[in-house]
This record gives structure tokens, sequence and C-alpha cells, in this order.
């Protein structure tokens, strides 16, 4: 007479076996507060550029020709005089010859050969702003 009293195999009244499922609360708990840090985050990683639209007017005339700065690959800075004519100018005389032809607050387009320099490129720009030339444009044409 024997009695078994404990042991693999015996089924009890509070046996409740094994259990295979995957607690899942942790990784939710996680993802939630992950969720939350990115929520507050995202905004602040967003960079903004004030572009100025001109106002869509169907029809309307331009005043004038555009005027056009372009830089050559060898660094040389041309100012447009008119649609078909275009004057060698230097950085310091750049504003002068653009007062005259332009006037001030005109829209001044920039375009540069791909060969130039990024520092000739930012020292025109800055020297249109330092001017008064606050209203420029850059042309990006295919090759």
């Amino acid at each position: 007479m024997s009695a078994r009293l404990a042991g693999p195999g015996g089924r009890g009244k509070y046996d409740l076996g094994q259990n295979s499922d995957m607690n899942v609360t942790p990784f939710v708990d996680v993802m939630l507060v992950l969720l939350i840090v990115f929520m507050v985050t995202a905004p602040l990683a967003t960079t903004t550029i004030r572009l100025d639209l001109p106002p869509v007017v169907p029809g309307a005339p331009q005043a004038r020709a555009p005027t056009y700065v372009s830089i050559a690959d060898n660094g040389q800075i041309f100012v447009s005089l008119s649609p078909t004519e275009m004057r060698v100018t230097t950085l310091d005389a750049m504003g002068a010859d653009l007062a005259r032809i332009a006037g001030p607050g005109a829209r001044i387009f920039v375009r540069a050969d791909h060969h130039v320099k990024y520092g000739r490129f930012v020292a025109v720009l800055d020297r249109l702003r330092t001017d008064g030339f606050g209203n420029v444009g850059l042309i990006s044409e295919e090759t």
C-alpha cells in the first residue's frame, strides 16, 4: 500500500499546468512610451523655409523684363541690361549696376554654372543682401 503525494503527473485540485503564452504587457508599455516621445519630439525636428509666393493673377502682364545675375564657371559676374544684353561687373560694382537697372526692391534672379565654387556663389548672394536686394530668386536649369 503506497500513496503518491507529489511529483510529475499529479493533477491536483489547484494545479494550473504550464502557461506558454508570451507576456506582452511590458512590450506594449515600452511602445506607448516611445510613441509619446516621438509625438513630442517630431514637431521640434522640422524646419521651415519662408517662401514669398506671388499672388495668382490671371493675365497680369510683367511690368519689366527680369533682371539676371549670372556667375560663369571662372567666377566672372554678369548683370543683364536687357533680355538680350549682358554686362561684366565685379562684386563691388554689382550693387550700383543693379540699382541703375532694376531699382530698389526689384526681384533679382541668380543663376550660376555648375562649376562655380560655393564660396563665390554665397559671396554674390551676401553682397546682394547687403546692397538692399532682398528679393532674390535662384534659377535651376537642366543641362
